[in-house]
């Protein structure tokens, strides 16, 4: 599942767009009940690889149903892995998108 995760958010970053987390799951086909917790722990599992890589973050791509922005979780485990210092989340997250987007134009 991270190998079909981490190709969808490349090509998301490719069309310069974010996905909610329903959607994605469903892009996916994650089986439910559980499809988001199951699309989650995938997520954290691709944010420390990206993390370990020094990668912009490709879980910046991901957003909530009612907000632009990634869920809570997002934040929460950015900063375990040291990536996210508690500033402005719609900053935060709009730079990682930038980097993400200019890292798919140049490929």
């Amino acid at each position: 599942m991270i190998d079909r995760l981490a190709a969808r958010l490349d090509a998301l970053a490719a069309q310069g767009a974010a996905m909610t987390y329903g959607d994605l799951a469903r892009d996916l086909e994650v089986p439910g009940p559980g499809s988001i917790a199951t699309l989650t722990g995938a997520l954290e599992t691709l944010m420390e690889q990206d993390a370990q890589a020094g990668r912009p973050l490709r879980a910046a791509l991901c957003r909530s149903r009612l907000s632009e922005l990634p869920a809570q979780g997002f934040f929460d485990h950015a900063a375990r892995l040291g990536c996210y210092n508690g500033e402005d989340a719609q900053t935060f997250v709009m730079n990682m998108r930038t980097a993400l987007f200019q890292a798919a134009k140049s490929r």
